[in-house]
């Protein structure tokens, strides 16, 4: 009873800033002798249960009308016409368009992450991803970014190109460990429990700020998210409902613009992935 309440509670879509996580427990199955015969316990199911590969989930972000709608309560004198309206008062009408953009180069050695501020090269990134995103003409309506110093340092020169814009700030955001890759790196392996700190966090955000439009939202909207490459490749996966462990498969330059487009539906599509184009190549970097 336990394992099944806890699978309920995990499809169930968080908000607010924080998450759980939910492990699968091993199970017993009784054989013929009334024993009980162990069986492996299942990795945890980020999204809820998943209906299969290449299988989309139409409720990913738990905001398909007919879902939030409890059928149970429903008057049984009511008619179709009732319930086609509460469905149109749930359903999305407008597109997100969401730019998630990485950091710019920063000092690497610093022993703080205070002293791990951008390079005047990261510095001279910014100002081209800021040009870059205001040459597109689009009404930007805020800008998310990490509270780690070099997403500020980003942010303040970004910001400088689109007036007006409001900034917020959240530690949802920061860089971590969202979840142990596949394949595995010999070059980076950090411990379990930043796994399990920092995949909470990460995932707590991609519930938070990736979803569908809110049904009140009339008109579509063009957003910024200034944060990190694990963050970003973490979200990119999860958005396009591959495989989250495969997000160190993906490689992302300083400076670059990713951007995800969520139409009311639910549909997501991938407009650019690290996109540097507008940059000189010698002012191109990863790290």
């Amino acid at each position: 009873m336990a394992f099944r309440q806890a699978l309920q509670l995990a499809a169930c879509g968080l908000r607010g800033s924080a998450a759980v996580l939910f492990s699968a427990v091993a199970v017993g199955k009784p054989r013929a002798g009334g024993d009980t015969e162990p069986r492996p316990a299942e990795p945890p199911a980020w999204g809820g249960a998943r209906p299969g590969p290449g299988v989309w989930d139409p409720n990913w972000d738990r905001r398909e009308p007919l879902s939030l709608i409890n059928l149970r309560k429903r008057n049984v004198e009511s008619g179709e016409e009732e319930l086609a309206s509460k469905l149109d008062h749930y359903k999305a009408k407008a597109t997100r368009h969401i730019f998630l953009i990485r950091h710019s180069q920063y000092h690497v050695d610093g022993s703080l992450e205070k002293d791990r501020t951008l390079t005047p090269l990261g510095r001279e990134q910014a100002e081209l991803t800021g040009l870059r995103l205001a040459s597109l003409g689009l009404k930007f309506n805020k800008i998310v970014h990490s509270s780690m110093t070099r997403a500020i340092e980003t942010t303040d020169i970004i910001s400088r190109h689109l007036p007006g814009v409001c900034k917020v700030s959240t530690d949802l955001l920061r860089e971590g460990a969202p979840i142990e890759p596949d394949p595995p790196v010999s070059h980076w392996k950090p411990e379990a429990v930043q796994y399990y700190e920092d995949g909470a966090r990460i995932e707590a955000a991609f519930r938070n700020y990736i979803h569908r439009a809110d049904a009140r939202q009339e008109e579509d909207s063009y957003e910024i998210f200034i944060c990190h490459a694990n963050v970003i490749r973490y979200i990119v996966c999860r958005a396009l409902q591959f495989p989250p462990e495969g997000w160190l498969r993906l490689s992302l330059n300083n400076g670059s613009i990713t951007h995800l487009v969520i139409r009311p539906n639910g549909r997501v599509a991938l407009r650019t992935l690290g996109d540097t184009g507008f940059m000189p190549p010698d002012k191109i970097t990863r790290s």
